[in-house]
């Protein structure tokens, strides 16, 4: 049977199957109603109104920046991160290591993969059979050392060797930042560290959809990757002031080149990144409790944490930033490569008053967003806003009100005690490795999953899991042009560092109208990407990889391909791109139980339901062994069912 067939008939079967366990063709549960999904209705809609605690508040765009003059020179040029001293030692706050076998986290081959899959891009089969009864505390605090898989180097490997003087467009440069992506989120042994940099991705938000410097300049993007990449351990607080010095950050939020106001013309300071700061990066807009829940007055109302006035005054702050010409000269790096500089004359000189306190007349640039960060810093919004986003990436959309105490404390006292006894994190406010562990050994992540836990997997990760479960061979995303922009609805509705806006690719607080989620007062942040034609473009987009079509390619046709469009590439090598050939799962595909079994703890963590596994196996079982390829068809097709199934669409 050729490929061509075989997709025609996986696509036949993938139809029935989801009408069979009960889907509908969305993205929906089966299970109890108050279920994280159940019954969505599928719409796309992008309500901005709809947050969570009232965090998300409409993106007005403020008024254009201006020119003024100041004194302060930006000598903090080392901002975008090294390898921040923020990545304790293993050993550092450490006690004894000798309550090991306290540590039952990996006491199961389930367990280990329930918790692989929420640390990192997806479960090997290499760690479910390497990790099960050893120590998770002791794999966490080795992951910690590992060291950190970066982004501009492989941007750099793919940059011109020679000056184009017909100014021809590189398009393998461009696309280079998502390259490294892929390449890192799938095959990068530093797997914790790169999660957790997606994470903070997604709360952090810069993105290069734009089609501007932000696209053609891939050294902008891939550096910010890695300033998330490097301080995905560190300190929040650190990583606040990388970003804010960070050349994407400023292009982004429309705060590079800002000016002083002008009384004179009625210029006034941009003010997008305080806004933003504010409202996604650090606190939200309403007064929260430790739990993440809001405050409210006597009257039951909300608690406004801030103004526009308070806007206006932080807005001052960010005033004199813009590329650093001389240090990029001297150095020969690229400018989006490195830290922003001070340009004194442009900062305002005035006081700026914000959250109730004043950095007083006269102070510099650097000292101005020193002060402002260490205030912001500090605000008891922090802990619980912070804490509780990185949940919902990580764990679970709707987290319980102890769960969010708990890591909102690590991340306050920054330490936490891991299961072995042993510690992590620097004891400083905002340390996000003592946050993580938080986030991971906690017993809504690990315990037995409630009605209401869970979350609904996002699109990348999905297929960053299919990669690494099946243990791809040849991972080079530059052969794979549908990988180069994943965005589209008809593929998977998601790109790395391409949301459509800086309130990333789904709200936090977005609940789907007309779904029993939203009726039963959950949110579904995933949701907000899932539409009638996301729904099949995934599941096209994953029959395309697991029926194996990427192979199928014309070689002479892609090189003229290649050639036409000068992309430097051998296309002899793309035959072999993203191969895997299922030899774990062919040697069970004559047992139908044994290879649902296998792909229920790999890919689900032996989540699907009696019901799913019903509904699956005389699908499968209908296929007979062939003679050109044995049982190959029965596996893909067993696989597609199982990421397809709503039990697996819903992580827990």
């Amino acid at each position: 049977m050729t490929k061509l067939i075989q997709l025609k008939y996986l696509c036949v079967l993938i139809c029935l199957s989801l009408t069979g366990c009960g889907s509908g063709g969305s993205e929906s549960t089966s299970q109890a109603p108050e279920q994280v999904v159940d019954n969505s209705s599928g719409s796309s809609s992008s309500n901005d109104s709809d947050d969570n605690s009232g965090q998300d508040n409409t993106d007005d765009s403020s008024e254009d920046s201006g020119s003024d003059s100041d004194s302060d020179q930006n000598d903090d040029a080392d901002n975008d991160a090294d390898n921040d001293s923020d990545d304790q030692d293993a050993d550092d706050n450490t006690g004894d290591d000798t309550s090991e076998e306290s540590d039952l986290t990996f006491a199961t081959a389930t367990s280990t993969s329930r918790f692989i899959q929420h640390a990192t891009f997806g479960v090997t089969p290499t760690d479910i059979t390497n990790l099960t009864g050893q120590s998770a505390s002791k794999w966490f605090k080795e992951q910690l050392q590992l060291t950190p898989s970066l982004k501009l180097p492989v941007v750099n490997e793919y940059a011109p060797t020679e000056i184009n003087e017909d100014d021809e467009f590189d398009i393998l440069h461009v696309g280079s930042t998502t390259i490294a992506f892929w390449r890192h989120a799938i095959s990068a042994d530093d797997q914790l560290r790169q999660r957790m940099a997606f994470a903070l991705s997604e709360i952090l938000v810069v993105s290069n959809a734009g089609g501007e410097e932000l696209t053609d300049i891939p050294e902008a993007v891939s550096s910010y990757q890695d300033i998330l990449i490097n301080h995905a351990f560190g300190n929040y607080r650190t990583l606040l002031e990388a970003v804010t010095y960070s050349p994407s950050m400023g292009f982004y939020l429309t705060y590079m080149g800002n000016m002083k106001g002008d009384e004179t013309t009625g210029r006034v300071p941009d003010e997008n990144y305080a806004r933003e700061l504010l409202q996604l990066f650090t606190l939200g807009v309403v007064a929260l409790n430790q739990d993440g829940t809001e405050q409210v007055d006597d009257d039951g109302k909300q608690i406004e944490l801030y103004s526009n006035e308070d806007i206006t005054g932080l807005a001052r702050v960010f005033t004199g930033l813009d590329l650093d010409h001389d240090t990029a000269e001297e150095t020969q790096s690229h400018e989006f490569a490195i830290p922003m500089a001070i340009y004194p004359e442009l900062h305002s000189e005035k006081e700026k008053s914000f959250l109730g306190t004043q950095i007083a007349a006269g102070t510099g640039a650097q000292a101005s967003i020193t002060q402002a960060l260490d205030h912001i810093f500090n605000h008891p919004n922090m802990p619980p806003f912070v804490s509780k986003q990185l949940i919902q990436r990580l764990v679970s959309s709707n987290p319980t009100a102890e769960y969010v105490t708990r890591v909102a404390t690590a991340f306050s006292q920054g330490q936490f005690t891991l299961p072995d006894g042993s510690s992590v994190g620097d004891k400083q406010r905002g340390d996000l490795t003592a946050t993580l562990a938080a986030i991971l050994f906690d017993p809504e992540a690990t315990g037995e999953p409630s009605t209401s836990s869970g979350k609904i997997r996002e699109p990348i990760l999905r297929f960053t899991q299919w990669a690494r479960a099946f243990e791809i061979e040849n991972v080079t995303p530059e052969f794979q042009e549908m990988l180069w922009d994943t965005s589209p609805a008809s593929m998977l509705s998601q790109h790395p560092y391409r949301s459509k806006s800086v309130f990333n690719f789904f709200r936090p607080g977005y609940a789907a109208p007309g779904t029993e989620t939203a009726a039963n007062g959950l949110v579904a942040p995933e949701l907000q990407i899932t539409n009638a034609t996301s729904i099949p473009g995934y599941t096209n987009f994953m029959t395309f990889y697991i029926a194996g079509l990427q192979g199928d390619v014309d070689v002479e046709e892609l090189q003229a391909d290649f050639d036409d469009n000068n992309i430097r590439l051998d296309a002899r090598n793309a035959v072999n791109s993203f191969f895997t050939d299922y030899d774990k799962e062919l040697a069970l595909a004559n047992d139908v139980d044994a290879l649902l079994a296998h792909l229920n703890l790999l890919l689900s963590a032996e989540q699907l339901s009696a019901k799913t596994l019903e509904d699956i196996k005389p699908i499968i079982s209908s296929i007979e062994e062939n003679d050109e390829e044995g049982y190959l068809l029965r596996v893909k097709l067993a696989i597609l069912l199982v990421m397809t199934s709503p039990d697996y669409l819903v992580q827990k």
